[in-house]
């Protein structure tokens, strides 16, 4: 067990966290700011991302009858842009995001996922590069001869 104290939080205060977070706010400063560890500010936008308001007031731990998710073969995890659907979203005492507000979080998804390209195209072209000056031959093997034993 842990020496410290569990705090509490009210729904209100993760919903304006999980707000500032879908507005744009980087993640790790919106949890600095509240003085809160980023592990749990991710778990509450998740939480809140599936299930909504209320999935922000359950209890820790293993759910009972619940199994775990095994992952699919059929594609990979990476390939799902991180953008969650218009009915999973956070919303407000009205029932829903102004337009406004729509468009800020819309367009910072996907902000989210070009970045996310960004950084994948700069891995493949840093990769393509160190492929053709370690293979002088391009990309040929640079001896077909066998060992013999």
């Amino acid at each position: 067990m842990s020496d410290q104290l569990q705090r509490s939080f009210s729904t209100e205060f993760k919903i304006a966290l999980i707000e500032r977070v879908e507005a744009g706010e980087r993640l790790p400063v919106v949890a600095a700011a509240a003085g809160i560890r980023r592990k749990l500010l991710y778990e509450w936008r998740a939480a809140c991302r599936s299930l909504g308001a209320a999935g922000l007031n359950r209890k820790r731990g293993p759910k009972p009858g619940r199994q775990r998710k095994v992952a699919s073969s059929r594609a990979p995890a990476s390939s799902a842009p991180d953008v969650a659907p218009a009915s999973t979203r956070p919303r407000d005492e009205g029932g829903a995001l102004d337009e406004l507000a729509q468009a800020k979080t819309r367009i910072a998804e996907l902000e989210r996922v070009i970045g996310r390209q960004q950084t994948d195209l700069h891995f493949f072209q840093l990769a393509l590069r160190l492929w053709d000056a370690q293979s002088p031959n391009g990309g040929a093997p640079i001896s077909t001869a066998s060992s013999k034993k």
